[in-house]
């Protein structure tokens, strides 16, 4: 099949043209319970679901990463919980859950009214699967220390605590730096750039099941990757596009 392409279908139709152990590192968000109207008839729902997780643990190189970005609708007083489920039927389709990490926006779009039983939702999980033992973590070293320059007292450190370590599994970052698309939900380029830094190398080879507005795709462009995205939407498809060929970052459609 061929790669630097969006596919203007399902994901799952384009996986079937993918052999085993094909993707290097994929980075995606599902659809979160059907939270927005993302321009298309087709539905999600746990037989879905289940299916893709289980064509992209196929499609995985062994030592291959898989981050899953999601969130959790609220019904009947109750979040659903379909995350963890998705988490959790990775790890019985063969992935290790490498950690389970934290996106902190920056801002609520929605914040919460004094009257409020729930605190303002900031958050998201960014689950971490892995297909066997992880080839690549390049982890980001930008977390400042409090102590640079000095040493334990106990004698332990030969060496002093250096100017900055690894970040935390928590990571905050500022929605509203992105191009303006006119989709609902576009993944911060910071988020995907990282995650992409972190999890793969020059070269490899990155997916994206739900492309949405394109972002993975020109992130991994600018981290000089190679990539591959679905989108099942026509008004998405040609908005990803048209935003990849504005960077010179897309070539002439088949």
């Amino acid at each position: 099949m061929n790669i630097n392409k969006i596919y203007n279908e399902s994901c799952l139709d384009t996986m079937k043209k993918m052999e085993d152990n094909f993707v290097d590192l994929t980075v995606t968000s599902p659809p979160y319970d059907n939270l927005r109207n993302y321009d298309s008839n087709s539905e999600w729902n746990e037989t879905i679901w289940k299916e893709v997780i289980k064509e992209l643990y196929r499609v995985t190189k062994d030592g291959g990463v898989v981050v899953w970005i999601v969130g959790d609708a609220t019904i009947d007083g109750s979040e659903t919980g379909s995350s963890f489920k998705q988490a959790l039927w990775a790890m019985e389709c063969g992935f290790k859950l490498h950690d389970t990490m934290i996106y902190e926006k920056n801002s609520s779009t929605y914040p919460a009214h004094r009257k409020s039983k729930r605190y303002t939702q900031i958050f998201e999980y960014m689950f971490v699967w892995v297909k066997g033992k992880i080839n690549t973590c390049n982890l980001i070293c930008d977390k400042k220390n409090k102590w640079a320059g000095h040493k334990d007292f106990s004698g332990i450190l030969k060496n002093p605590v250096p100017e900055y370590s690894s970040r935390t599994n928590i990571w905050r970052t500022i929605t509203s730096f992105n191009d303006k698309t006119g989709h609902p939900a576009v993944f911060p380029e910071q988020l995907v750039s990282d995650n992409i830094i972190t999890w793969s190398n020059e070269g490899d080879l990155v997916y994206d099941p739900f492309m949405g507005s394109g972002t993975t795709a020109k992130m991994a462009c600018a981290k000089k990757r190679n990539w591959i995205g679905s989108e099942i939407s026509k008004s998405y498809f040609k908005m990803a596009v048209n935003r990849l060929k504005k960077y010179n970052f897309y070539g002439k459609e088949d």
